[in-house]
């Protein structure tokens, strides 16, 4: 069984983050002008970030070399210690960052359930605001994401909970990780999005297909602080241009390209639904993720037999992740297509 991906596979499912960089972007980073970027002198990362601001309608912008990290950063420069934010349970920066806000800010989480398609209830987010009383944490900020897991909130129902955060005195941070997702689904600007909150980060190791590096958007002290907090958090860099000029090409060259992933997504999910084996909820296909949920006795044979014909998924239980990227094209998706057909034709 392959376990990793390698130069003999037809497809990595995994993940969108498993892309390699294309030949314009290699370009693009071979000739990049770089510089000292914590002296503020790397010319291609300000670029990159006063791009990332404008797309998003911020003031300003701030370069890391991950989500998580700059998840972090933002939730550093909203709270101080002692302080709280809220978030959904299935949200990765509450489920998925190594608790990293807790163990190094000293900023307590709130998670909260969320509704069937991903979202946060007004209500409950309402609810989730502590009174003014020393025996609690000081509610301070709302994490919001968009999408979840594949699925596309749309614009107002993250509004309704961004209102209801804010009456109650909250900020907001949106965690969009696959932003650019989100808003090829919806038909909107990435700054549709962005409007409704105060502070974005977004991926471009994901959808997007760079190498690495996100983005941490917001008005210009919020991103001095969080450049700060950068800083604190090992994340300076220097001659880093060159992977800067990578997430500028994906920006300028495979935003548009997006809907294919999405097109691709549907396209594998409405050839595996017929399968009776396989269980998938087509409504679930939002933008580039199939989910389907093997029965027990297949699970570990399928991953082999697809293993066997250099297609690669995840092996998680019960309900296994398929994702669409721009590493996969029409006839590579034709030959996963038929390898799913195959097996269960067995």
């Amino acid at each position: 069984m392959l376990h990793s991906r390698n130069a003999l596979a037809l497809a990595d499912l995994r993940s969108d983050t498993v892309t390699r960089p294309t030949a314009g972007m290699r370009q693009a980073m071979a000739e990049a002008e770089v510089g000292d970027d914590v002296y503020g002198e790397d010319p291609t990362i300000t670029a990159l970030e006063s791009r990332a601001a404008e797309l998003l309608g911020k003031e300003a912008a701030c370069f890391f070399s991950s989500g998580t990290q700059s998840n972090l950063a933002a939730l550093l420069s909203h709270c101080g210690r002692g302080e709280e934010y809220i978030a959904g349970t299935e949200y990765h920066i509450y489920a998925d960052e190594a608790a990293g806000a807790a163990v190094l800010g000293g900023i307590s989480p709130c998670a909260i359930p969320c509704e069937a398609d991903g979202s946060l209830s007004p209500s409950a987010v309402t609810g989730a605001v502590k009174p003014d009383d020393s025996h609690f944490a000081i509610s301070r900020l709302l994490c919001l994401e968009n999408t979840v897991h594949g699925r596309v909130l749309p614009l107002d129902s993250i509004s309704a909970a961004a209102e209801a955060a804010r009456a109650a005195g909250l900020s907001v941070h949106l965690d969009g990780a696959r932003l650019f997702n989100a808003s090829t689904a919806l038909g909107v600007t990435p700054a549709a999005l962005g409007a409704l909150v105060d502070s974005v980060s977004f991926c471009l190791s994901k959808g997007l297909g760079a190498p690495v590096g996100s983005l941490l958007v917001g008005e210009s002290a919020f991103i001095a602080k969080a450049r700060r907090n950068r800083k604190m958090l090992g994340g300076g860099m220097r001659q880093a241009g060159i992977i800067a000029a990578a997430g500028l090409y994906a920006l300028e060259n495979h935003v548009d390209r997006l809907v294919e992933d999405h097109a691709r997504a549907r396209r594998l999910a409405e050839a595996l639904l017929p399968l009776p084996e396989l269980d998938l909820d087509l409504d679930r296909v939002q933008s580039n993720m199939v989910f389907i949920t093997p029965r027990p006795d297949d699970h570990a044979a399928l991953i082999s037999f697809l293993a066997d014909r250099g297609i690669i998924i995840a092996a998680d239980v019960p309900t296994i992740r398929l994702v669409l990227h721009l590493d996969i094209d029409d006839a590579r998706l034709e030959a996963i297509i038929k390898a799913f057909q195959d097996f269960y034709a067995r």
